[in-house]
């Protein structure tokens, strides 16, 4: 039996793509996020949100609209909207930048390490599509000594309670 359906199942995988492609080349479905339409995104992001989040940037610390926020909610990745941050990890580190000493859930933030401005650091960007949100460091509170420093840049916040909305 088990034999039969793995058959079965390799017959309809390439049934399966060949009509995926078509409806792709169609224009009837569009890929995840994985694959962003730049132009597109550049018209939705303002200058800064491009720099930070395409760039590799950073803004200009005690500028963000999230350095001194405290409301309860969610914070999510400005691109794809991926939920990354709670407002109850969130704390002030007197750096300039919203401080975090956890990620929601680890798979949802890529960590690696920079060496670009003469420092050695690690990046912190988002694991769903890509975009760089910040940096982090292992001199925050206890009982998780990391300090996530992000871009106000490059989050959004949904206040507790919000239904969040589904792109339509």
């Amino acid at each position: 039996m088990k034999y039969k359906q793995r058959n079965m199942s390799m017959g309809l995988r390439p049934l399966t793509l060949l009509i995926r492609n078509l409806l792709l080349q169609r224009g009837t479905i569009r890929r995840m996020t994985s694959e962003i339409d730049k132009e597109e995104l550049k018209k939705r992001l303002t200058p800064l949100q491009w720099h930070v989040t395409q760039e590799k940037g950073t803004e200009r610390p005690f500028s963000g609209c999230y350095n001194k926020f405290y409301e309860r909610g969610t914070y999510t990745c400005i691109i794809c909207d991926q939920e990354l941050f709670s407002s109850d990890t969130k704390y002030d580190s007197g750096c300039g930048w919203p401080a975090f000493n956890e990620v929601l859930d680890q798979g949802r933030v890529k960590l690696t390490k920079d060496t670009s401005n003469y420092m050695v650091r690690t990046e912190v960007t988002c694991s769903k599509c890509g975009s760089h949100l910040g940096h982090v460091f292992n001199d925050g509170p206890k009982p998780t000594r990391k300090r996530f420093c992000i871009n106000s840049a490059s989050i959004s916040f949904h206040s507790a309670g919000e239904e969040k909305k589904t792109p339509s």
